[in-house]
Protein backbone atom coordinates (compact mmCIF):
# COMPACT_ATOMS: atom_id res chain seq x y z
CA UNK A 1 0.00 0.00 0.00
CA UNK A 2 2.69 2.32 1.33
CA UNK A 3 4.47 1.44 -2.37
CA UNK A 4 2.05 2.45 -4.83
CA UNK A 5 0.55 5.43 -2.42
CA UNK A 6 3.79 6.57 -2.75
CA UNK A 7 4.11 6.51 -6.38
CA UNK A 8 0.10 7.51 -7.14
CA UNK A 9 0.86 10.74 -4.77
CA UNK A 10 3.91 11.86 -6.39
CA UNK A 11 1.89 11.94 -9.91
CA UNK A 12 -0.60 13.93 -8.56
CA UNK A 13 1.44 16.56 -7.10
CA UNK A 14 2.72 16.74 -10.21
CA UNK A 15 -1.06 17.96 -11.24
CA UNK A 16 -1.22 20.55 -8.18
CA UNK A 17 2.19 22.39 -8.76
CA UNK A 18 1.11 22.98 -12.18
CA UNK A 19 -1.41 25.32 -10.43
CA UNK A 20 1.51 27.48 -9.94
CA UNK A 21 2.38 27.93 -13.20
CA UNK A 22 2.17 31.07 -15.56
CA UNK A 23 -1.26 30.26 -17.14
CA UNK A 24 -2.34 27.54 -14.52
CA UNK A 25 -6.08 27.20 -16.37
CA UNK A 26 -4.07 26.39 -19.31
CA UNK A 27 -1.52 24.23 -17.29
CA UNK A 28 -3.23 22.34 -15.29
CA UNK A 29 -6.05 21.07 -18.15
CA UNK A 30 -3.15 19.52 -19.90
CA UNK A 31 -1.35 18.18 -16.82
CA UNK A 32 -4.74 16.72 -16.14
CA UNK A 33 -5.06 15.13 -19.34
CA UNK A 34 -1.60 13.62 -19.20
CA UNK A 35 -2.28 11.76 -15.75
CA UNK A 36 -5.58 10.41 -17.21
CA UNK A 37 -3.56 9.08 -20.06
CA UNK A 38 -1.08 8.07 -18.41
CA UNK A 39 -3.25 5.84 -15.70
CA UNK A 40 -4.90 4.41 -18.94
CA UNK A 41 -1.99 2.97 -19.83
CA UNK A 42 -0.68 2.24 -16.47
CA UNK A 43 -3.49 -0.86 -15.91
CA UNK A 44 -1.90 -2.81 -18.18
CA UNK A 45 1.57 -2.32 -16.59
CA UNK A 46 0.03 -3.39 -13.92
CA UNK A 47 -1.60 -6.33 -14.73
CA UNK A 48 2.07 -7.33 -15.92
CA UNK A 49 3.39 -6.58 -12.68
CA UNK A 50 0.62 -8.43 -10.71
CA UNK A 51 1.64 -11.42 -13.10
CA UNK A 52 4.77 -11.88 -12.90
CA UNK A 53 4.55 -11.08 -8.62
CA UNK A 54 2.75 -14.15 -8.40
CA UNK A 55 4.17 -16.21 -10.93
CA UNK A 56 7.45 -15.32 -9.17
CA UNK A 57 6.75 -15.98 -5.36
CA UNK A 58 5.02 -19.01 -6.58
CA UNK A 59 8.03 -20.51 -8.59
CA UNK A 60 10.03 -19.53 -5.58
CA UNK A 61 8.30 -21.68 -2.69
CA UNK A 62 8.36 -24.54 -5.47
CA UNK A 63 12.17 -24.13 -4.91
CA UNK A 64 12.53 -23.00 -9.15
CA UNK A 65 14.07 -20.41 -9.06
CA UNK A 66 15.47 -20.84 -13.18
CA UNK A 67 11.67 -20.93 -13.63
CA UNK A 68 11.24 -17.63 -11.41
CA UNK A 69 13.89 -15.65 -13.48
CA UNK A 70 12.44 -16.78 -16.55
CA UNK A 71 9.50 -15.29 -15.51
CA UNK A 72 10.47 -12.15 -15.07
CA UNK A 73 12.28 -12.05 -18.25
CA UNK A 74 9.29 -13.08 -20.20
CA UNK A 75 7.80 -10.56 -18.61
CA UNK A 76 10.32 -7.98 -19.54
CA UNK A 77 9.55 -9.12 -23.01
CA UNK A 78 6.48 -8.37 -23.05
CA UNK A 79 6.36 -4.70 -21.34
CA UNK A 80 8.95 -3.66 -23.58
CA UNK A 81 7.25 -5.03 -26.38
CA UNK A 82 3.97 -3.42 -24.80
CA UNK A 83 6.03 -0.04 -24.89
CA UNK A 84 7.27 -0.15 -27.55
CA UNK A 85 3.46 -0.52 -29.55
CA UNK A 86 2.07 2.18 -26.75
CA UNK A 87 4.63 4.35 -27.39
CA UNK A 88 4.69 4.81 -31.11
CA UNK A 89 0.72 4.87 -31.48
CA UNK A 90 0.74 8.17 -28.45
CA UNK A 91 3.29 9.77 -30.95
CA UNK A 92 1.28 8.89 -34.11
CA UNK A 93 -2.09 10.09 -32.73
CA UNK A 94 -0.86 13.08 -30.26
CA UNK A 95 -2.46 16.11 -32.67
CA UNK A 96 -5.68 14.02 -32.50
CA UNK A 97 -5.56 13.32 -28.16
CA UNK A 98 -6.48 16.75 -27.10
CA UNK A 99 -9.72 16.86 -29.43
CA UNK A 100 -10.66 13.98 -27.12
CA UNK A 101 -11.00 15.58 -24.06
CA UNK A 102 -10.92 20.16 -25.73
CA UNK A 103 -11.84 21.88 -28.40
CA UNK A 104 -9.54 25.20 -27.55
CA UNK A 105 -6.67 24.63 -30.13
CA UNK A 106 -4.21 26.34 -27.45
CA UNK A 107 -5.14 22.87 -25.50
CA UNK A 108 -4.65 20.74 -28.10
CA UNK A 109 -1.39 22.03 -29.26
CA UNK A 110 -0.15 21.68 -26.01
CA UNK A 111 -1.29 17.74 -25.36
CA UNK A 112 0.57 17.27 -29.10
CA UNK A 113 3.91 18.52 -27.28
CA UNK A 114 3.55 16.35 -24.10
CA UNK A 115 2.36 12.78 -25.59
CA UNK A 116 6.33 12.23 -26.72
CA UNK A 117 7.61 12.49 -22.92
CA UNK A 118 4.32 10.82 -21.82
CA UNK A 119 5.25 8.00 -24.39
CA UNK A 120 9.00 7.79 -22.91
CA UNK A 121 7.71 7.70 -19.35
CA UNK A 122 4.62 4.99 -19.85
CA UNK A 123 7.74 2.77 -21.48
CA UNK A 124 9.60 3.30 -18.32
CA UNK A 125 6.93 2.71 -15.84
CA UNK A 126 5.61 -0.38 -17.97
CA UNK A 127 8.98 -1.41 -16.96
CA UNK A 128 9.34 -0.79 -13.29
CA UNK A 129 6.17 -1.87 -12.58
CA UNK A 130 7.15 -5.66 -14.22
CA UNK A 131 10.53 -5.36 -12.18
CA UNK A 132 8.32 -4.15 -8.73
CA UNK A 133 6.16 -6.94 -9.17
CA UNK A 134 8.76 -9.63 -9.25
CA UNK A 135 10.56 -7.72 -6.44
CA UNK A 136 7.37 -8.09 -4.36
CA UNK A 137 7.02 -11.44 -5.31
CA UNK A 138 10.33 -11.98 -3.32
CA UNK A 139 8.93 -10.21 -0.37
CA UNK A 140 10.95 -7.12 -0.87
CA UNK A 141 8.05 -4.87 -0.66
CA UNK A 142 9.46 -2.68 2.32
CA UNK A 143 12.92 -2.06 0.10
CA UNK A 144 10.32 -1.35 -2.68
CA UNK A 145 8.90 1.38 -0.38
CA UNK A 146 11.94 2.75 0.13
CA UNK A 147 12.90 3.21 -3.35
CA UNK A 148 9.62 4.88 -4.29
CA UNK A 149 10.63 7.51 -1.35
CA UNK A 150 13.61 8.17 -2.46
CA UNK A 151 13.44 7.55 -6.63
CA UNK A 152 10.01 10.33 -6.66
CA UNK A 153 10.55 12.33 -3.47
CA UNK A 154 14.61 12.73 -3.02
CA UNK A 155 14.71 12.91 -7.16
CA UNK A 156 11.57 13.54 -9.18
CA UNK A 157 10.00 16.22 -7.28
CA UNK A 158 12.52 18.18 -6.60
CA UNK A 159 13.76 17.92 -10.10
CA UNK A 160 9.90 18.61 -11.30
CA UNK A 161 10.60 21.86 -9.62
CA UNK A 162 13.78 22.33 -10.38
CA UNK A 163 12.69 22.20 -14.09
CA UNK A 164 9.52 23.94 -14.51
CA UNK A 165 10.11 26.86 -12.00
CA UNK A 166 13.75 27.42 -12.22
CA UNK A 167 14.10 26.78 -15.81
CA UNK A 168 11.13 27.75 -17.06
CA UNK A 169 9.73 24.58 -18.97
CA UNK A 170 6.47 25.07 -17.47
CA UNK A 171 4.49 21.80 -17.57
CA UNK A 172 7.06 19.63 -19.66
CA UNK A 173 9.76 20.58 -16.65
CA UNK A 174 7.32 18.83 -14.24
CA UNK A 175 6.47 15.67 -16.16
CA UNK A 176 10.25 15.16 -16.95
CA UNK A 177 10.72 15.45 -13.04
CA UNK A 178 8.68 12.16 -13.20
CA UNK A 179 10.30 11.12 -15.96
CA UNK A 180 13.73 11.54 -13.92
CA UNK A 181 11.89 9.43 -11.03
CA UNK A 182 11.55 6.83 -13.02
CA UNK A 183 14.74 6.70 -14.40
CA UNK A 184 16.15 6.22 -10.91
CA UNK A 185 13.53 4.10 -9.73
CA UNK A 186 14.32 1.58 -12.98
CA UNK A 187 18.09 1.63 -12.38
CA UNK A 188 17.33 1.09 -8.80
CA UNK A 189 15.37 -2.32 -9.27
CA UNK A 190 17.35 -3.66 -12.24
CA UNK A 191 20.45 -3.02 -9.96
CA UNK A 192 18.73 -5.16 -7.23
CA UNK A 193 17.17 -8.03 -9.55
CA UNK A 194 20.53 -8.19 -11.40
CA UNK A 195 22.45 -8.68 -8.05
CA UNK A 196 20.00 -11.33 -6.89
CA UNK A 197 21.28 -14.79 -5.67
CA UNK A 198 17.57 -16.52 -6.91
CA UNK A 199 19.12 -19.97 -5.67
CA UNK A 200 19.39 -18.69 -2.35
CA UNK A 201 15.58 -16.64 -2.68
CA UNK A 202 14.67 -19.86 -3.22
CA UNK A 203 15.55 -21.40 -0.03
CA UNK A 204 14.33 -18.73 1.93
CA UNK A 205 11.14 -18.69 0.44
CA UNK A 206 10.58 -22.60 0.96
CA UNK A 207 11.73 -22.46 4.44
CA UNK A 208 9.34 -19.64 5.24
CA UNK A 209 6.89 -21.91 3.50
CA UNK A 210 7.87 -24.83 5.88
CA UNK A 211 7.72 -22.60 9.02
CA UNK A 212 4.15 -21.29 8.15
CA UNK A 213 2.94 -25.20 7.75
CA UNK A 214 4.17 -26.29 10.98
CA UNK A 215 3.42 -23.37 12.54
CA UNK A 216 -0.47 -23.79 11.27
CA UNK A 217 0.02 -27.80 12.45
CA UNK A 218 0.66 -27.18 15.60
CA UNK A 219 -1.55 -24.40 16.13
CA UNK A 220 1.75 -22.26 17.92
Amino acid sequence: MLSGSLEFWAFEMVVLLSGLLPNPKLETSVLSISLNSCWMVYNISVGLGGAVSTRVSNELGAGKPRNARFAIHAMVVLSVTEGIIVGITTILVRKLWGKLYSNEEEVIRYVATMLPLLALSNFMDGLQCVLSGAARGCGWQNICSLINLVAYYGVGIPSAILFAFLFKIGGKGLWMGIICALFVQLLMLVTIILRTDWDKEARKTMDGVKTFIITSDTGI
